[in-house]
């Protein structure tokens, strides 16, 4: 069974950036539709970006214009850019993989940003 595999997450201050990462334990990313989607204290999971099989990117408005979601073939990695970080974007950051033979879910890498 496909895992998936986030990484990149950690502490730090308000305005800082942070890349976070996702590969899966097998397969190619380039055939599944990514997501990254985030869970905060006290608050529901919420989709964050999407990035699909045809490159095509969309976001969440909260994070329109600071957050951008791309993925390297070579490495077969997908990747999240965070920047402008503030408090409320402290939280555990998922990672989501689909394809035509399922949805994927890796356990989260833990954001925190301090103000």
């Amino acid at each position: 069974q496909v895992r998936l595999v986030e990484s990149g997450g950690g502490l730090v201050q308000s305005g800082a950036s942070l890349r976070l990462s996702c590969a899966p334990s097998s397969n190619t990313f380039r055939y599944y539709q990514t997501e990254w989607h985030r869970q905060g204290p006290g608050k529901q999971r919420e989709w964050v970006a999407t990035i699909a099989v045809d490159g095509t990117t969309t976001y969440a408005d909260t994070v329109k214009g600071r957050f951008s979601i791309s993925r390297d073939n070579a490495k077969n990695t997908v990747f999240l850019q965070m920047t402008s970080l503030a408090s409320e974007d402290t939280a555990v950051y998922y990672c989501r993989g689909v394809n035509t033979r399922g949805v994927y879910w890796g356990r989260g890498t833990q954001v925190t940003v301090s103000s």
